[in-house]
């Protein structure tokens, strides 16, 4: 695994865990995870159901403009901009399981 991955790894594991932490309030929790069901939607649209964790790294560094776009279409609820870094982090955190050579 190269260095670069490794450590974009690391910043979804950790909006992964922000991600958690702030579902914990029931008010919150429904919101995101709206939130992440439409990135998560969007991203399988966007890389498919095959993939490597490179492919999956490569489709994250142009996360953020059609992230942004589909959640202020399909989920825009109060504040959702202050949360769509850790949204998009835990779902590129999550999906990383379907790559072909992910190992834990």
């Amino acid at each position: 695994m190269t260095i670069v991955l490794d450590v974009v790894r690391r910043e979804w594991e950790h909006g992964y865990r922000r991600f958690e932490a702030a579902s914990r309030e029931p008010v919150a929790a429904d919101r995101l995870q709206r939130q992440l069901e439409v990135v998560t939607d969007e991203l399988r649209k966007r890389i498919g159901q095959t993939f490597t964790l490179d492919q999956l790294a490569a489709a994250y560094d142009v996360a953020d403009a059609w992230a942004r776009d589909v959640v202020s279409e399909h989920a825009a609820t109060p504040g959702w901009p202050r949360t769509l870094a850790m949204v998009e982090d835990a779902a590129f955190h999550l999906y990383q399981r379907g790559a072909v050579d992910y190992e834990p």
